[in-house]
């Protein structure tokens, strides 16, 4: 943990020196719907979206619905903001902070928990149609954890693209289908 923190720091410090001064060529102003499944025999839907405030700055949302066979449901809302360090043209480097609300409700009972999330990680395009992210995710709720998480969206037009993501770590992993709209 404490090495993957001082990567993160080692890489946000050099992306600070290397950041072009220009707005990042990546739109952070979408919205987006994904299918969710969870290892642990869950699934479900997640809407979530992103808007650009200004060249560098954005906040992020997201309200997650999981259903687990065991009779358990999963409701989970984030809400942050984020930085962008553009590093090439169509390379950024990205961080972003949430406050995070769960919501866990079973036959016998519920139970409500608030904690943080933090996320930093690498965004870009390998070709003009492909984006791949790369990212690391610290969330603290009720006990820590830390997930890696790769993703690919293929932009179908220049407003619409199709993706999918696996995110690994901890005690669950999960992959999501989803599409996304961008705005700008």
């Amino acid at each position: 943990m404490r090495i993957l923190m001082i990567a993160a720091l080692l890489l946000v410090q050099g992306a600070v020196y290397a950041q072009d001064a220009k707005k990042p060529a990546l739109s952070y102003t979408y919205g987006e719907i994904r299918y969710v499944d969870v290892d642990d025999g869950g699934n479900g839907f997640e809407l979530g979206g992103s808007y650009q405030f200004t060249a560098n700055w954005y906040g992020v949302a997201s309200l997650a619905s999981l259903d687990f066979r065991n009779g358990v449901d999963v409701t989970n809302f984030e809400i942050g903001a984020g930085y962008v360090f553009p590093l090439q043209k169509d390379w950024d480097i990205q961080a972003n902070a949430r406050v995070i609300r769960t919501e866990v409700d079973t036959r016998f009972g519920s139970a409500n928990e608030t904690g943080i999330g933090l996320l930093g990680g690498v965004r870009g395009l390998l070709v003009p149609e492909l984006e791949i992210r790369g990212n690391v995710h610290y969330v603290n709720v009720e006990e820590s954890d830390v997930f890696l998480e790769f993703a690919g969206d293929w932009y179908i037009t220049p407003q619409w693209a199709a993706g999918l993501s696996v995110e690994f770590g901890g005690d669950v992993d999960l992959w999501t289908i989803g599409a996304r709209y961008y705005f700008k």
